[in-house]
C-alpha cells in the first residue's frame, strides 16, 4: 500500500480561486510531513479515472483540493473498487465554491481541514450508492430532487457565469414557475409507493447544501442511515415566507414537512428528472438508494 496522500487539485473550482491557492495549502502539509503526490484535473469526470486507477495501484489516502464537485468524483473513483476492500481515506483542502460536507463539522474551512490532515484525525463515513438505469453512482453528502434541483439545474444551464447572482436568478426563475411534483418512491417497511405530490425531496449523509442550507438538520454521516427530508406541495407566498427556515434546518417542524431516517429507497419513475447530487446537476432515472455503513474515513 502507498502510504503518500494523493492530492486531486481541481484548479477551475471556486471560479478558479482553488488554482490560485492550492499551492501554498500543499506547500504547509508537506512542509510540516505529510507526504504528497499531486495531481491536477482539466475536464469533468478526470478525477474519477485518476482515483480509480490510483486506487488498483495501491494508493488508500486521497486529498480532495476544491469543492464538493471534486470530492464528488473522487468517491466515484474509489467506488465500486473499494467495496468489500480496503477501506480508502478522504482528506479535503476546502477551496471550491459550496464546501458543504465539510460545514458539518466547521466553519473555519481551510484552516480547520488542514489541521485534521496534519494530527491525523479520522472518522468513519458512510457512503450512499445510487442505481439508476443508465448505471450507479456513489455520493456523502446529499441527492435532491424538485426545487432544489431545478433552481441548481436552471443556475447551471443559464446563468452559471453570474456567480452568486446566477443562484438568486435561478431561485426566482424557478419560484414564478414553481412545480410541485411526484416522485414515486417506496421506503423499507412500507408496502405502497408514495405518489404524493412535493416541492422537493432529499436524501442526505450530511446536514448542509449549498454552502449553509441546512436541509437535514439530523443526519449524521455515519449512523448507517439515508436521512429522508421531505416538503410537501407549498405555494409560492409559503416558500417565500418559510426559505429562510432552510438555513437553521427549522423548515422540518412545517406542517407540510416531514423527516426519517432509512436504509433502503426504491424509486419508481417513467422518465429521467433533473437531481442534484453533491452539487452536481445530473438527468437521471432512479432505481434504488442505499446506504455503505461506513465505507469510507474522512479526516475532519
Amino acid at each position: 500500500m502507498n502510504e503518500q496522500f494523493l492530492a486531486v487539485v481541481n484548479p477551475a473550482a471556486g471560479g478558479g480561486r482553488c488554482g490560485k491557492l492550492a499551492g501554498p495549502a500543499l506547500e504547509k502539509l508537506r512542509s510540516a510531513g505529510v507526504e504528497l503526490e499531486v495531481i491536477e484535473t482539466r475536464t469533468p469526470g478526470q478525477a474519477t479515472r485518476f482515483v480509480r486507477d490510483a486506487y488498483r495501484a495501491g494508493y488508500r489516502r486521497f486529498i480532495a483540493v476544491g469543492g464538493d464537485g471534486t470530492a464528488y468524483e473522487i468517491v466515484n473513483g474509489l467506488f465500486p473498487g473499494a467495496e468489500g476492500g480496503e477501506r480508502p481515506t478522504l482528506g479535503f483542502l476546502p477551496l471550491g465554491t459550496g464546501n458543504s460536507f465539510l460545514r458539518d463539522f466547521t466553519e473555519r474551512g481551510v484552516e480547520h481541514a488542514t489541521q485534521a490532515l496534519l494530527a491525523g484525525r479520522v472518522r468513519p463515513c458512510d457512503v450512499l450508492r445510487l442505481t439508476h438505469t443508465e448505471g450507479v453512482l456513489y455520493y456523502i453528502n446529499l441527492l435532491s430532487m424538485g426545487f432544489a434541483a431545478d433552481v441548481a439545474a436552471v443556475r447551471d444551464r443559464k446563468f452559471k457565469s453570474l456567480g452568486g447572482l446566477g443562484y438568486l436568478l435561478g431561485v426566482l426563475t424557478c419560484l414564478i414557475r414553481l412545480r410541485r411534483r411526484a416522485f414515486p418512491l417506496r421506503v423499507e417497511g412500507e408496502a405502497e409507493f408514495d405518489r404524493r405530490r412535493c416541492l422537493f425531496l432529499s436524501f442526505n449523509n450530511s446536514k448542509f447544501t449549498g454552502g449553509t442550507m441546512m436541509i437535514a438538520p439530523l443526519a449524521d454521516i455515519a449512523d448507517g442511515l439515508v436521512e429522508f427530508v421531505r416538503w410537501g406541495p407549498i405555494g409560492r407566498l409559503g416558500l417565500v415566507r418559510n426559505f429562510p427556515r432552510l438555513y437553521d434546518g427549522s423548515h422540518i417542524n412545517h406542517p407540510l414537512a416531514s423527516r426519517r431516517a432509512v436504509r433502503r429507497v426504491e424509486f419508481q419513475w417513467d422518465a429521467p428528472v433533473d437531481v442534484m447530487v453533491d452539487g452536481e446537476v445530473l438527468t437521471l432515472q432512479c432505481r434504488t438508494l442505499e446506504v455503505l455503513p461506513a465505507a469510507l474515513n474522512v479526516m475532519v
